[in-house]
């Protein structure tokens, strides 16, 4: 029993953890309430690690590319022109499925205390010339106290833009100082992810407990809603996108069936990701695009998390019965769609993303973040298989498009190499830290 015990997965464990925690809530309904504390120490610690996720990871993927980025400027426009277009895409299918089938309208949930009910928050119109001053902050040690997400964003962009103009022997002392930090960041996620069984079982049991089982019907529809968002951006984008860039189908998709299995079972794009190298060397991608190319996507390419985000954002919202204007929601989608390229690789963060999106963004209290997460958290595992399935889809992908796209992809190849993909020459590109080596865990 100990060593099937042994060999279950984090993912293993955090399902049983989901139907632990629902029969606890369901069965004990009071006494399921005094778990709420083991949820929300889950919550805290992934808030803990947002600030200095994101500014690590994104100035590494800033800098870590600028020598690359003048050697191969073409290639690196191409790719994040092809990038920026298709996760802006993958964000409106995401908010126009949320807006259609409104999964968080009529969850159940707590009845308002006094001081909500009786002080209910003013719903006050966004300005663009605010949102603007926003995004600059005073400080960006404040900034990263209050967990405000954009102003980190800007700020470390501004740094890596800044680092790629350092001479070589300073820059390079920086950035391996913040590789050895986003190294280490990873290292403690996943410590805080041991925990993430303990925090999920608690926080939907609570839930059950609080809003009774019938919550649980939302919450299919949540996952429902994501899945079919999700089918619809590969048919819509991803599928004219090969026909357009003229990528055989059938060898694409002989070729990615199997790093895509070993995504969907393991909620890792990094598992896949060696795989994913090899197979798209094997049907005619050049080493140096792969190299280039796949790294940078794992930045600025999540398309099945970005989607995802704007799901889980704006059914948070619904939850809560706030009411967002259409401009409002496209703040939050610009937003998004920034705060997203810092933390791939990641292990649920999605989940960091989303607490400070929502804080920052939808202007939600500390409280109310804390229940809509703690519904999402109970369900999270079965969205993050589809949509790490479809981040690894669409690198793999967004490869083959650059090499036609350059004119370097070869028709006549057949095979998939085995064995491991080699590394990238010297000066051919630096992969990011959320690679293969330094990014275990999932990539949400």
């Amino acid at each position: 029993m100990l060593s099937i015990l042994r060999r279950l997965s984090l993912t293993h464990w955090i399902l049983i953890a989901m139907v632990l925690g629902t029969l606890i809530g369901w069965a004990f309904p009071e006494a399921a309430q005094y778990l709420k504390p083991l949820s929300t120490i889950f919550l805290r610690m992934i808030k803990s690690l947002i600030a200095p996720l994101i500014f690590a990871t994104l100035v590494v993927g800033i800098a870590g590319h600028g020598d690359d980025m003048k050697r191969v400027g073409r290639l690196a426009l191409k790719s994040l022109i092809y990038f920026e277009i298709v996760t802006t895409l993958a964000l409106f299918i995401g908010l126009g499925a949320v807006n259609l089938a409104k999964p968080g309208v009529g969850v159940p949930r707590k009845v308002p205390t006094e001081k909500h009910a009786d002080a209910p928050p003013k719903q006050t119109e966004v300005t663009f010339s605010e949102v603007l001053e926003h995004m600059v902050p005073t400080s960006v040690f404040e900034a990263a106290a209050k967990n405000e997400v954009l102003q980190i964003v800007f700020w470390s962009v501004l740094f890596g833009a800044a680092l790629t103009q350092v001479p070589r022997g300073p820059q390079m002392v920086m950035l391996h100082g913040l590789e050895a930090l986003a190294e280490t960041m990873f290292k403690l996620t996943g410590i805080v992810m041991k925990y993430a069984p303990i925090g999920i079982g608690a926080a939907i049991a609570v839930t059950v407990g609080s809003s009774g089982i019938e919550i649980l019907k939302n919450l299919l529809y949540l996952i429902l809603t994501l899945y079919a968002a999700l089918f619809a951006f590969l048919v819509l984008v991803l599928l004219p996108a090969a026909l357009w860039a003229r990528i055989p189908l059938r060898k694409f998709g002989r070729a990615v069936k199997e790093p895509a299995l070993i995504a969907f079972s393991t909620t890792s794009s990094e598992a896949a990701l060696p795989k994913a190298m090899l197979a798209m060397q094997g049907i005619g991608v050049p080493k140096r695009i792969v190299a280039f190319v796949m790294p940078t996507g794992y930045s600025f390419n999540l398309d099945g998390t970005t989607l995802y985000l704007a799901v889980a954002s704006i059914f948070a919202c619904q939850v809560i019965g706030k009411e967002m204007s259409f401009g409002e929601q496209l703040v939050m989608m610009l937003t998004l769609m920034l705060t997203s390229k810092g933390v791939a690789g990641v292990p649920r963060a999605s989940l960091v993303i989303l607490s400070g999106t929502l804080a920052s963004s939808a202007k939600l209290p500390p409280e109310d973040v804390a229940l809509v997460l703690g519904l999402i958290m109970g369900v999270d595992e079965l969205m993050d298989m589809a949509r790490t399935t479809v981040n690894l889809v669409g690198n793999c992908l967004a490869t083959c498009i650059m090499a036609r796209w350059e004119g370097e992809f070869d028709d006549h190849a057949t095979g998939i190499l085995t064995g491991e993909p080699e590394p990238p020459l010297p000066g051919e590109a630096m992969v990011p830290t959320e690679g293969v080596a330094t990014a275990p865990g999932p990539a949400t």
